[in-house]
């Protein structure tokens, strides 16, 4: 080939992914209008294609789509260290640190930038903020009075409950994931089966109640409908998209993605149980030498890693145990990991809180 021929192809391939990607935007944002995003509450959040970020908003009972604009691909991500970024947040809010509260922290998977969701204040009027930070390291709010975006209603999300241990409109999203065009959406309901999973497909239109998900919990020896999935990723058995979804204290559990029906009650199949009084917290898949693994990060059981591959071929839980099913192994040197997620191919993000300071931080995946 000569080398006019080949700048031509390369011309052409170059227009050609550019015109896909063109295309592949105009169709997640065909629902989208320029205005503010109004939000309530920001939590749990999640990318779609095309730097498109989903916000949870579980006091306004709604995820808003917020087309963030961040397209441009690399490679690899630099090396992110932030010490104890929630002072600096705090500084760049104008509050003290005790009244910063971070409640997710995502990567765009095109441009390696870091997403963050803060409330600001800890009260009924506390302001949710969305902050990005940049390869440099330069943390800047996110605008949201004019920018493109839509909105979908949660309809079957639990009521307010005033005073009590919690309200369980505050876990009307406690995870998100966006799965082959939908929005996967763990959390309450208001049905008599609480514990509920979602597929909302994108670009938004309405979203329907549900599938109310009953588990066998291990460690409490007896099957359980009422309380929400704490962190999810998904992952295909048998060549289908599952669930694997993590409980408190601490079962795992795989569900089908083609069973989440709107209304549906759906049984999940219990492969492990991870071990009591521990609560996990986020969780990521990765590849390591030709082979699938599980890390997941833990309020008081650490960072476990354990193989993905295989990991249905466990006997499911069907008995009180303390510890069942797939053998995991703790990162000794991984402490006060509050949020990860997969940073590039040889990276993982983190949170870690260090005494009191947040610090964010690039590692190397175990």
């Amino acid at each position: 080939m000569n080398a006019l021929t080949f700048s031509t192809v390369v011309l052409r391939l170059a227009v050609s992914a550019g015109l896909t990607a063109a295309v592949a935007f105009s169709a997640s944002s065909t629902t989208m209008s320029m205005g503010k995003a109004e939000l309530k509450s920001a939590g749990e959040l999640a990318f779609g294609p095309d730097g498109i970020l989903f916000v949870g908003d579980s006091v306004g009972a709604a995820i808003v789509a917020i087309d963030t604009g961040d397209r441009t691909p690399v490679r690899s991500a630099g090396k992110v260290e932030i010490k104890a970024i929630n002072e600096k947040i705090a500084a760049l809010l104008g509050a003290t640190p005790d009244q910063i509260l971070v409640k997710d922290v995502v990567v765009n998977p095109l441009s390696k930038k870091v997403y963050i969701s803060v409330s600001r204040g800890r009260g009924p009027d506390a302001v949710p903020v969305i902050l990005r930070v940049d390869a440099a390291g330069k943390i800047t709010e996110l605008a949201l009075d004019n920018v493109k975006h839509s909105m979908v209603s949660i309809p079957d999300a639990p009521q307010f409950k005033e005073g009590g241990r919690s309200n369980p409109r505050l876990e009307t999203i406690t995870h998100m994931a966006f799965v082959n065009g939908n929005v996967i959406v763990a959390g309450l309901s208001n049905e008599e089966f609480a514990s509920s999973l979602r597929s909302i497909p994108f670009p938004f239109q309405q979203a329907g109640k549900g599938a109310s998900i009953e588990i066998f919990h291990g460690a409490h020896g007896r099957f359980e409908t009422n309380a929400p999935v704490r962190t999810f990723v998904a992952y295909n058995l048998k060549n289908q998209p599952h669930i694997l979804a993590a409980y408190t204290c601490t079962p795992l559990v795989s569900i089908p993605v083609s069973e989440l029906r709107a209304g549906a009650k759906v049984k999940g199949t219990t492969i492990a149980e991870l071990g009591n009084r521990n609560r996990p917290l986020d969780m990521i898949v990765y590849k390591q030498g030709g082979r699938d693994y599980i890390l997941m990060a833990n309020s008081s059981r650490g960072v476990m890693k354990m193989p993905a591959e295989g990991i249905d071929g466990f006997q499911p839980v069907l008995a009180q145990t303390e510890k069942a099913g797939v053998a995991y192994e703790t990162i000794a040197d991984l402490k006060g990991v509050q949020q990860l997620d997969k940073l590039d191919d040889v990276n993982a993000l983190m949170l870690i809180d260090t005494a009191g300071s947040l610090d964010l931080r690039t590692v190397a995946l175990p």
